[in-house]
């Protein structure tokens, strides 16, 4: 199979979500889930990807840093393997729209191009250049606590998960988790078990509220809750890169 057959395949799975249905499952609560986006072969060689050291920059253990417990997860070195590429590429067009209109309410002085190229291109000089698709393993007691995935000024404000398990069948626990700090209130949990080869598209940083003066800001973070029996691997999509 060609690359740009190999793309086309991904770009038609990412082309079957239903998009208004995103863009409002990302208004309401922060999150939505995608279509299957992998199957289960592909996710099984995603998995493998963990036993293959070249192809990773870094990796982070998750109690080293308290960033959670029993897990780790590495970040992809260029070239990246052909779905981490073609969804990400896929992917960033059509939460292009949902950015941009996100940008217009909170008045973000922010303003990103059509293409991810382009993007990732002004990404790099503004010294962000080293890349952030990651590859997440817990083990049973394993968990990610409540974090942003931010590396510099440059910030796409949606990034993707796939879930590359069974839940149910190879673990039980994990799962997603987003807080929204609601204004002049508690915040809001979600939690979202992620069937296995399906993405869930979620805010960055913060998503629009609605207000008595227009829209304010609401702060959101993500994590993982304990994974309670069974191994539960992901693949991170984040849309700008590092410094």
């Amino acid at each position: 199979m060609t690359t740009t057959t190999t793309r086309n395949h991904y770009a038609d799975r990412v082309g079957t979500a239903d998009w208004d249905a995103v863009k409002t499952g990302l208004d309401d609560v922060g999150c939505a889930l995608l279509p299957q986006l992998l199957t289960p072969a592909e996710c099984r060689q995603v998995i493998a990807l963990w036993d293959e050291p070249d192809r990773f920059r870094a990796t982070i253990n998750l109690r080293r840093h308290r960033f959670g417990d029993h897990g780790d997860y590495k970040y992809f070195r260029e070239p990246f393997p052909e779905p981490v590429r073609a969804l990400r590429e896929a992917l960033y067009p059509r939460l292009l729209p949902i950015a941009r209109d996100w940008s217009e309410k909170l008045r973000w002085e922010a303003e990103w191009p059509e293409t991810l190229q382009e993007w990732l291109e002004e990404c790099h000089r503004a010294g962000q250049a080293k890349p952030t698709p990651i590859l997440l393993r817990y083990e049973p007691g394993g968990w990610n606590a409540l974090h942003r995935d931010l590396y510099g000024d440059k910030v796409f404000p949606l990034q993707v998960v796939l879930n590359l398990n069974d839940p149910g069948t190879d673990h039980t626990g994990g799962e997603f988790l987003l807080t929204e700090q609601r204004p002049r209130a508690q915040s809001r949990g979600t939690a979202t078990l992620i069937p296995q080869g399906h993405g869930l598209a979620f805010t960055t940083r913060e998503k629009p509220v609605r207000s008595v003066r227009g829209w304010s800001r609401g702060p959101v973070r993500h994590g993982v809750s304990v994974v309670r029996s069974g191994m539960r691997h992901t693949l991170g999509l984040v849309f700008h890169d590092a410094a």
